[in-house]
């Protein structure tokens, strides 16, 4: 509350001191939901954009705001907020701070709330919201009614920002508001400036180091995995000191002559020939790397030149390494033939997994995905579920990457894909976001699709492999669960969760361009083709024989022999 000595501001001004501290920390969208509370809040922002300021996104479901905002972040790699009225707006929040958490991405949550004197009154949306979100925040503070934002603010931005013992990460400004909630009589909008003057810079990569191969040292077995957020860092190093590198699509490291595109399916007959692992990023993907990574006879080391906001120190088994001579040392000095013969064996196994996907017949999975990576360029959008892992499975690793890969991987969840993928789409403007996801994940995030009238359009595909339910569980052991018939149809009910939802109607309820693809060519066509800037493509394939085209895989893979030296 405001001393004696400090007089109440009126609502409006509390919002335009804390606009403008945004701006001086960097601060160039904003997104909004409606709502009365958070008034002052959206006119202050509102002078802001006709300024030419700062750039609003308005959403009017917090859940899609918080992700577009989310979205904003990670591809611009500036603080973003999102702004809500107070109640269970604030609530909705929760999942995509989550995910920022553990990304480490810099989600400013800006929740309007009542005034104390109104709180355990009964009063209309009245709550606490004060550390609502605990431990997935760096800082939270509360500003009361009244009371000038900028010292708390700044704060919490630097908090957001990290520092050299944490990672950057979300954050709550909570900000209470009296009435009056509208501007004065005398107030308006300016009336120069229509565009962004000061307009975000998308940022691809924050590391660039300078390898080099070891002159000497000991000869080692050593492989390079690439985790999610890993960066062109990983793939440097590999090539570096000719090593070959395992890369998860979204590590963004997945290219080069080193990168062995099938390497899980590999790791089962050939783990025991590894002696040495250098992580970089985060690998959320398999089974089989985290076998890799857990095997007590490998020793490992990651590469964190920075907190990491995924784990814990002492965590982990790997040795944490931040300087570029060591990890150069600990990688040591591949015997001759080591890096010739996984690109060997990866070239095998990929022509067998190939041959497996074709005598399915038809579209799947793993053909879509492999499609898709093969043609997308500028942003390419995963959901999180089998899509990926089918990506990670056959897509071929290219000479030089051709688009930026993002996922929400840091929890790994369905929310949001969609809402995430626009807030990438309208920082990296000019470019193509293509967004591949399953339906399930589609569903969960169909509010995603809604831009309101008057909101910049991004140039988006969203491409939804339609299976009728949700396949990565027929994948998993659920799905030996499922063929034993010990549980009915309870695995498919409750795990498959079946449904049959026209996505073409919701393609014309939203406004969106709708192709359906019902083969290979048909995908190609689509994907070569220059439609509207919103497309969504449905792409319908089966999930009965998905696990046992798995199977097949992994069995036909198993079988192949480390290449004898040429």
């Amino acid at each position: 509350m405001p001393t004696n000595s400090d007089p109440e501001l009126a609502s409006l001004d509390v919002a335009r001191k804390l606009v403008t501290t945004l701006q001086a920390a960097g601060v160039r969208d904003v997104v909004i939901c409606p709502g009365s509370r958070s008034a002052p809040l959206a006119y202050a922002l509102a002078e802001s954009e006709a300024a030419g300021t700062i750039r609003l996104h308005v959403r009017i479901d917090e859940r899609v705001a918080g992700f577009t905002a989310l979205g904003l972040s990670l591809a611009g790699g500036a603080p973003v907020p999102v702004v809500t009225t107070s109640g269970t707006a604030v609530g909705e929040l929760l999942p995509a701070v989550m995910e920022a958490n553990h990304v480490g991405a810099q989600l400013l949550v800006v929740s309007a709330d009542r005034p104390t004197e109104l709180h355990g009154t009964g009063a209309n949306q009245a709550t606490n919201q004060v550390d609502l979100f605990g431990v997935h925040v760096r800082a939270s503070v509360d500003i009361g009614a009244g009371s000038d934002p900028a010292v708390p603010v700044a704060g919490a931005l630097k908090a957001a920002g990290g520092s050299e013992t944490t990672a950057p990460g979300p954050v709550q400004i909570n900000v209470a508001f009296r009435d009056p909630l509208v501007p004065s009589d005398t107030d308006g909008l300016p009336t120069f400036g229509a565009n962004l003057t000061h307009p975000p810079v998308a940022v691809d990569s924050a590391e660039s180091v300078d390898w080099a191969r070891p002159d000497s040292g000991e000869s080692l077995r050593t492989v390079v995995v690439a985790g999610h957020g890993a960066g062109p860092a990983a793939a440097d190093f590999a090539h570096a000191l000719g090593l070959p590198l395992f890369a998860e699509p979204s590590s963004n490291a997945r290219f080069g002559a080193n990168a062995i595109g099938p390497y899980r399916t590999l790791l089962a007959s050939h783990m025991s020939r590894i002696q040495r692992v250098v992580l970089f990023g985060r690998p959320t993907l398999s089974r089989p790397v985290a076998r890799l990574l857990n095997n007590a006879s490998i020793e490992t080391a990651l590469w964190a030149p920075a907190p990491a906001p995924w784990f814990e120190e002492g965590k982990r088994r790997e040795r944490l390494v931040s300087e570029a001579s060591e990890l150069e040392a600990f990688a040591g000095i591949a015997p001759a033939g080591w890096l010739e013969g996984w690109q060997r064996l990866g070239a095998s196994a990929s022509q067998t997994i190939q041959q497996r996907i074709e005598a399915s017949g038809g579209l799947n999975g793993p053909v879509v995905a492999q499609e898709v990576w093969g043609t997308a360029k500028g942003n390419l959008v995963f959901g999180s579920s089998n899509v990926i892992r089918d990506a990670d499975l056959c897509g071929t690793p290219a000479d030089a990457s051709a688009a930026r890969v993002y996922a929400n991987r840091g929890l790994a969840g369905i929310d949001g894909t969609i809402a995430t993928a626009t807030g990438i789409a309208q920082t990296r403007a000019g470019l193509k976001t293509t967004v591949l996801l399953g339906d399930v994940t589609f569903l969960h995030d169909v509010g995603g699709l809604l831009l309101g009238l008057g909101e910049p359009e991004p140039e988006m595909d969203v491409i939804v492999l339609n299976d009728g339910g949700g396949a990565i569980f027929a994948t998993l052991e659920h799905g030996a669960v499922e063929e034993s018939g010990r549980y009915a149809d309870a695995v498919e009910r409750l795990f498959g969760t079946p449904h049959r939802v026209r996505i073409e109607s919701l393609a014309a309820a939203y406004g969106w361009e709708y192709l359906a693809v019902g083969d290979v060519d048909g995908l190609r066509r689509a994907l070569d083709a220059r439609g509207g800037r919103r497309r969504l493509i449905e792409v319908e394939v089966g999930r009965s024989g998905l696990r046992a085209l798995h199977a097949e895989i992994t069995e036909a893979v198993n079988a192949l022999e480390w290449p004898e030296s040429r």
